[in-house]
């Protein structure tokens, strides 16, 4: 789902609030969300998951191309971990 998919929906579900509110509410969360991950804070979103940056730690890989060895440094990932709600609708399992 896209982003305006999302806009989209809310609009559908939301017909009192106008769109233009419920793009700045969903930016707005975006922007919250992006902060809190960059001062290495934990999201959880009950009924749905967490989120969370990891560090991954450097490597030495091969380009395909050339079969060249290359050093690859360490980097940061947002890692999800699905709550268990959304693990029991995936797999139709009895929600709680």
């Amino acid at each position: 789902m896209k982003k305006s998919e999302l806009l989209e929906y809310l609009s559908e579900k939301f017909p009192h609030i106008d769109r233009s509110t419920l793009s700045e509410i969903l930016n707005g969360t975006f922007e919250a969300m992006t902060k809190a991950l960059a001062n290495g804070e934990k999201i959880e979103i009950r009924g749905l998951g967490s989120f969370r940056v990891k560090e991954r730690d450097g490597r030495t890989a091969r380009n395909p191309k050339t079969g060249e060895l290359v050093q690859v440094p360490p980097k940061k990932i947002v890692h999800f971990k699905m709550g268990k709600i959304l693990k029991a609708k995936l797999f139709s399992k009895k929600v709680p």
